[in-house]
């Protein structure tokens, strides 16, 4: 991917070996280990006792102690050389020793988009938004990232009632933040920085902006008249607009540090947030096995205590495989468009129009009057044809430049549209157009500067017109935001795809969201604003950090109406209810139109009212997790350190292997390996939640013509809330598959739909 779209949170780290691969040295090697010890199964008193008792086993003194666990889960960051590091890691005890990764950030109408999806499903929808039960309790969602600006509007705690009693977390003060900051929404704000560094930021606030965006995405209150200067006009509100907010800065503008998002994680758990939302995560080519992974580790812990976390699943897309935060415990959120769509047309000479996309504030005539060149004809003749064409720095004359709009292209990956964009200007181009079929999906922000981003096919137009015209103008006209854009959704060219690397017998990403042209709470003291602009209260992202909220704040509202549900049912309702269709009515499709597959978006579009009354859920339980760590090749001894409560006659299944890791209790189905000699088996668990009515559910089944599903019973009833019932599904290939195949077993008593995809992938998981 591009690394101008690179707003997810990307992994970075110092060379680091451990078992199944090594971390490239890509970031500053700040010399601390995080030490993991597992599940917290002594009281904290006793835990310092035990971390101190480790750091004198080394005999030096003066070691710096930068973050201790001792809430959830067990263990500490020190500041320690890697021969140090790998004594401690022989210790009784000590789960896992391992550098400090750094993280980096994966980077309104959005809302009213998903609740009009609704609308276009026919009879499946059981209730409208009046028929609901009231809010029922008092939800509480703690966001990992770079801080937040506690004076946005979207942070108005008006109408809120009381901070709930149960909350135990804090509002730290620090640099231009008081513990007057916090209020009735934003309950709690903490911060993370590293002892020894002298220039770190040492506040709750946010100086990056990103922090701002998705927790006002997830449950900012509504703000009327919300807008990017003019553009995108209408009321800004969170998912779950009457949830509290508690912020955990573990970002800078250098990234997120794997041992702060620990420290956080454990402070969150014990705080009493009902949802985490995390919008950052490894890179695809580094992702780090459980041990040594912190947000698998913290996520791990979070589920152990009730804790729905939800995560970004990157924008390494539309590379398949490329999918991160994948385990089963985390609730992995893909990105799509919404029906809105920032347009900045080039007019040609004739007033021949052409579409283009992006976010400008030109104040280019509209009339076409300007001299318009490809860049190729502006190369200096040291410069070779490619690199000017793609307007690359130093491979252009800036006199065939000035004064001119310039096409470029942008199929090189030796700089981003950016320097181009910067090279224009300083060349004193007036303006830019772009050519990029992927970008052309997502608008970016250019200022004032007139710049717009075409597709191949418009853009062999254009060229038609230069190359037969002998003195060829245009225009670039300002951005107008164009309502009701169709078809959306579609999946984000940036977005990550399945299947996971981690297992293929795990369908990730679980669903996908609005994750494009988002407009949310921004940062008060943006000074790189459009210039001769006043700093806008909103701004306007793209990134799958920006699906992951929306996600965060349903996963909100529905623990406050069904307030004794655990994570796994939270996600299961999100995913069972999820939607495959756009507002066509037709199968979600990928930015250039052709169809897309669970890879791509999991389940579907998240429905906005759907999960609140789901009918049935699929409940993972902690075993189902403890025998997937079994599968995944840890030992027993591995397991009972990491996990908290491990019953005495536990065991790991014998012959476990990831193909048995399609059989934990998920509310999807992957199957990997697959072939015409064998059938494959799958049980799956579910539990009523609709009431204590009589109700006989019915499966229907989608398969492609390759795939035989058998359904083992084909109907069941239940007569009451929380009983369980299971079934089988039996998979078999009819004939050999070249490519993945994709179905579904819905089951549904005409009042409900329970929806779960089948992938079935012809690699297996060991390849």
């Amino acid at each position: 991917m591009k690394g101008a779209v690179a707003i997810f949170l990307f992994f970075l780290s110092s060379s680091v070996s451990f078992p199944g691969g090594t971390i490239a040295a890509q970031a500053k090697d700040n010399g601390v280990y995080i030490v993991y010890m597992g599940a917290a199964a002594s009281t904290n008193g006793s835990l310092r006792y035990e971390h101190t008792q480790l750091l004198s086993s080394l005999k030096r003194k003066g070691i710096t102690l930068v973050h201790r666990y001792s809430h959830s889960f067990s263990g500490f960051a020190a500041r320690l050389s890697e021969e140090e590091a790998r004594s401690i890691a022989q210790k009784p005890g000590v789960v896992s020793v391992f550098k400090d990764p750094l993280l980096q950030l994966h980077t309104t109408r959005s809302w009213d988009f998903l609740k009009y999806q609704i609308d276009l499903e026919i009879d499946s929808s059981p209730s409208s938004d009046s028929d609901l039960p009231t809010q029922e309790y008092d939800t509480v969602i703690g966001i990992m990232d770079t801080g937040i600006w506690p004076e946005s509007k979207s942070f108005d705690d008006k109408d809120l009632g009381p901070i709930p009693p149960r909350w135990k977390g804090k509002c730290m003060e620090g640099d231009d933040f008081r513990e007057s900051n916090c209020n009735r929404k934003l309950i709690g704000a903490r911060f993370y920085v590293d002892p020894e560094e002298a220039t770190a930021d040492r506040t709750p606030r946010d100086t990056v902006g990103h922090g701002t965006h998705v927790a006002s995405t997830a449950g900012g209150s509504a703000v009327p008249g919300a807008s990017f200067y003019g553009l995108a006009a209408g009321t800004a509100k969170g998912g779950s607009p009457r949830s509290r907010i508690a912020i955990y800065r573990v970002c800078s503008q250098e990234g997120c540090r794997g041992s702060a998002i620990m420290a956080a994680f454990d402070d969150a758990i014990s705080d009493g947030v009902d949802v985490m939302s995390l919008s950052l995560g490894a890179s695809a080519m580094a992702i780090p096995e459980v041990p040594r992974d912190p947000i698998a580790i913290g996520a791990f812990h979070a589920a152990e205590n009730g804790i729905i976390v939800v995560c970004s699943a990157g924008n390494d897309g539309p590379n398949a495989g490329t999918v991160v935060n994948a385990y089963p415990w985390i609730l992995t959120v893909s990105a799509s468009t919404i029906d809105r769509d920032f347009e900045s047309d080039v007019v040609l000479g004739g007033n021949k129009v052409i579409k283009g996309e992006g976010i400008n504030f030109s104040n280019l005539d509209k009339h076409p009057v300007y001299p318009l060149i490809y860049a190729k004809s502006a190369r200096q003749s040291q410069a070779l044809e490619s690199e000017a064409r793609n307007c690359n720095p130093s491979s252009m004359e800036a006199a065939k430049i000035k004064g001119k709009i310039v096409i470029c292209d942008n199929d090189d990956q030796e700089f981003s549209k950016t320097s181009k964009f910067e090279e224009v200007k300083d060349l004193e181009g007036v303006g830019l157009i772009l050519v990029d079929d992927e970008e052309r999906s997502v608008a970016s922000i250019y200022g004032a500067f007139p710049m717009t981003i075409v597709s191949s096919k418009d853009a062999s137009e254009i060229l038609s017109y230069v190359n037969s015209t002998s003195n060829p103008v245009a225009t670039v006209l300002a951005t107008v935001a164009v309502g009701n854009y169709k078809p959306a959704p579609s999946v984000a060219y940036f977005s990550s795809r399945g299947p996971s690397s981690i297992t293929k017998n795990i369908l990730k990403p679980d669903v996908t969201a609005p994750g494009v042209a988002i407009l949310a709470a921004w940062r008060g003291n943006d000074t790189a604003g459009t210039p001769g602009k006043a700093v806008p209260p909103f701004n306007v992202l793209s990134g799958t950090s920006m699906a992951c909220p929306h996600v965060s704040g349903l996963a909100a509202t529905v623990k406050s109406r069904n307030p004794t549900w655990g994570p796994s049912a939270i996600r299961s309702a999100i995913m069972t209810t999820a939607i495959q269709t756009n507002n066509l009515r037709a199968p979600i499709t990928m930015y250039t139109g052709t169809a897309a597959t669970p890879h791509d978006y999991g389940a579907g579009e998240v429905s906005t009212t759907r999960p609140l009354q789901p009918g049935l859920v699929y409940e993972t339980n902690t075993t189902d997790y403890l025998n997937f760590l079994c599968y995944y090749g840890y030992d027993i001894a591995q397991i009972k350190h990491i996990a908290r409560n491990v019953s005495a006659d536990f065991s790991c299944p014998q012959d476990s292997s990831s193909d048995l890791i399609s059989n934990i209790n998920y509310p999807s189905i992957a199957i990997s390996g697959l072939d015409g000699k064998r059938t494959k088996t799958v049980v799956r668990t579910l539990t009523n939640v609709a009431g204590d009515d009589a109700t006989i559910y019915m499966a229907n089944i989608e398969a492609p013509e390759e795939l035989t599903v058998k359904v083992v019973p084909s109907k069941l009833e239940f007569e009451k809330t929380g009983q369980k019932q299971s079934y089988q599904a039996v998979l078999s290939l009819k004939s050999s598959a070249k490519e993945d195949l994709f179905g579904s077993i819905t089951w549904t008593n005409g009042q409900y739909k329970v929806r779960s995809p089948i992938v079935v992938i012809s690699k297996s998981d060991h390849m």
